[in-house]
Parts: C-alpha cells; sequence; structure tokens
C-alpha cells in the first residue's frame, strides 16, 4: 500500500467564480434586451395605459379610471358610432376620451337636445339613442355635415364636455384607438367598457 496521497488537481476558484458572474451579467442584460424587444413594440402600436381626467365622459368613465388603450383594431377596421374613442387632437398636447356620434358622410341634425343622423343607408334619418347621456344640453336648430376623413365625438355628460359642439369634426387621423379594458377601480373591471349600439 503506497503512502503517496492521490494528486487532486487544484481548482481556480477565482477564475471560475469571475466567469459565473460575468455569465450572470450578460444573462440579465439578454433577458433585457428580449424583453425590451417584446414590451416595447406592444407599448408604441398595440395597447398603451390611459387614466380618464374629469368627468365629461360620466357615469360611463369617472375620473382616474384606468384603462388599457387598444392601438391595433383601427388599423384594421373603421371606427363604429357608438364606441368611446381615445384621440389626439392636433392643436393640443393632450389625450381625451370621447364616443362617437357622427361618422364620415353623416349628416347631423341637432335641435334641443336631440340629434338626427341621416345618411346613405338612412336617407330620411333616425333619432340618435342617448339613453346613457348625463345631463343632456340643448342645443339651437345647427346642421353639420361630415366629410369622408371626420367623426364627430361627444362626452356623456354633455354640459361639461369639451368636444365636437366646442370645436367641430374629429379628423380620423388623430384618433388613437379604443379602450380594451379598465383595470380600476376594479368592482368595474371588464373588457371593451363603454361600448354601446346606437
Amino acid at each position: 500500500m503506497s503512502d503517496e496521497k492521490e494528486k487532486i488537481p487544484e481548482m481556480n476558484t477565482e477564475n471560475n467564480f469571475s466567469r459565473t458572474k460575468k455569465d450572470s451579467w450578460w444573462d440579465i442584460i439578454k433577458f433585457a434586451l428580449i424583453t425590451a424587444a417584446i414590451v416595447l413594440p406592444i407599448r408604441f402600436f398595440v395597447a398603451q395605459p390611459f387614466m380618464v381626467s374629469g368627468p365629461s365622459m360620466d357615469p360611463t368613465f369617472h375620473n382616474n379610471d384606468y384603462l388599457i388603450v387598444d392601438e391595433l383594431s383601427y388599423r384594421l377596421e373603421k371606427p363604429k358610432r357608438g364606441e368611446v374613442i381615445i384621440f389626439k387632437r392636433p392643436e393640443e398636447n393632450k389625450y381625451l376620451i370621447k364616443r362617437i356620434i357622427g361618422l364620415p358622410g353623416d349628416t347631423l341634425e341637432f335641435e334641443g337636445d336631440k340629434i338626427t343622423v341621416k345618411n346613405a343607408e338612412h336617407p330620411q334619418g333616425f333619432l340618435l339613442n342617448q339613453s346613457f347621456v348625463q345631463n343632456k344640453k340643448s342645443e339651437p336648430k345647427t346642421t353639420v355635415i361630415l366629410s369622408e376623413t371626420h367623426y364627430y365625438v361627444l362626452g356623456d355628460n354633455r354640459k361639461v364636455s369639451y368636444d365636437s359642439l366646442s370645436w367641430g369634426p374629429l379628423p380620423e387621423s388623430a384618433i388613437v384607438g379604443r379602450p380594451l379594458l379598465r383595470l380600476y377601480p376594479f368592482n368595474v373591471m371588464g373588457f371593451f367598457p363603454g361600448k354601446e349600439s346606437l
């Protein structure tokens, strides 16, 4: 039996630790880059957060409601009457939320708190259903004819809303998207909040 001890190769623990540390940092950087590559396009082209400010959409949306806005759908289809949209007017550096009342090509007739819509499909016109409206606003007899690239948008709380009654038709190019999800308040969470058939 030999008295010689078997030689075990020495391990360079310092180099191994340094290599492991370097690999860990590289993994973190790769994870951050992959996450950014996935999240940023979604944030800028598909969905973005939006917080309602003010009472102009009461009772449908309230101040500080937290929404996720769908920015993709309107690249594939046209907005419809009754849908709530988020937009940014070229004249203002802020986002607004209102409901679509008039579509491109419509003629809108205002009288008192009633709105009549005339178009190719309804040449005699139909009275707009406004059951969701709070604080209706009486308007003098007025007619608005929309071009093929403009919409007419109003707030559900008419008396305090800053909308097309104040500044006119909205160009289609100003529309950002529609509410996809209401995240807050928790008791009214849901998909496509505020959608109405008019």
